[in-house]
C-alpha cells in the first residue's frame, strides 16, 4: 500500500451498522486500554496535543471493538493501535507516524518512522506487538484521570 493506511474507502465505517456514531471531524486513538505501553503512548500524545484535537478509545470499549472488527483487526489482542484521521484507518507504525505527524514539533520528529521501509517496519512493529506485556507490563486503571480529559474519550 503507497498511503500506509488500511485498504479500506475513506470513511467505510460509517456505513457499517456495528459502528456508532462518533465526531470524526478530530482524529481518534483506538488503543490496548490493558497495555502499558499502549497507554505511555497516548499519555505522550496527551503532553503534545496542544490544541487537545485526539480523541481517544480503548480496543475494549464498544466503539474500540467495533473499529477493529470493521477493519478486520484482532478485538482480542489489540496488537496495533488504531488511527482513524479524516476517515482513514492507520494500523502499526504507519498510525504511529501519521499520529506524531500531527503533533507539533518537536513530537513531529518522531513521524519520520514513516521512512522505515517495509517489510522492516512491519517486522518491527510486530515483535514490540508481541512481546509489549512482558516487555512493558499491563495497567489496570484508566490512563485519563483528569475530568478535562475523560471528555476525550469515547465509549
Amino acid at each position: 500500500m503507497t498511503r500506509k493506511s488500511l485498504p479500506f474507502k475513506d470513511y467505510s465505517y460509517r456505513a457499517d451498522p456495528k459502528v456508532s456514531d462518533f465526531n470524526d471531524q478530530n482524529p481518534i486513538i483506538v488503543f490496548d486500554g490493558e497495555c502499558a505501553l499502549c497507554s505511555a503512548f497516548v499519555q505522550f500524545v496527551i503532553k503534545h496535543d496542544k490544541q487537545k484535537e485526539f480523541q481517544f478509545s480503548t480496543g475494549q470499549s464498544n466503539l474500540g471493538q467495533a473499529l477493529f472488527q470493521h477493519y478486520g483487526l484482532d478485538t482480542v489482542n489489540f496488537e496495533t493501535n488504531l488511527l482513524v484521521s479524516k476517515g482513514r484507518a492507520y494500523a502499526k507504525m504507519s498510525a504511529f507516524s501519521q499520529t506524531t505527524s500531527l503533533l507539533p514539533y518537536p513530537a513531529k520528529f518522531l513521524s519520520l518512522a514513516k521512512y522505515i521501509p517495509s517489510p522492516l517496519d512491519t517486522w518491527l512493529y510486530d515483535i514490540i506487538a508481541r512481546n509489549r506485556y512482558r516487555l512493558f507490563g499491563r495497567t489496570d486503571r484508566c490512563l485519563l484521570p483528569d475530568d478535562n480529559l475523560k471528555k476525550r474519550l469515547i465509549e
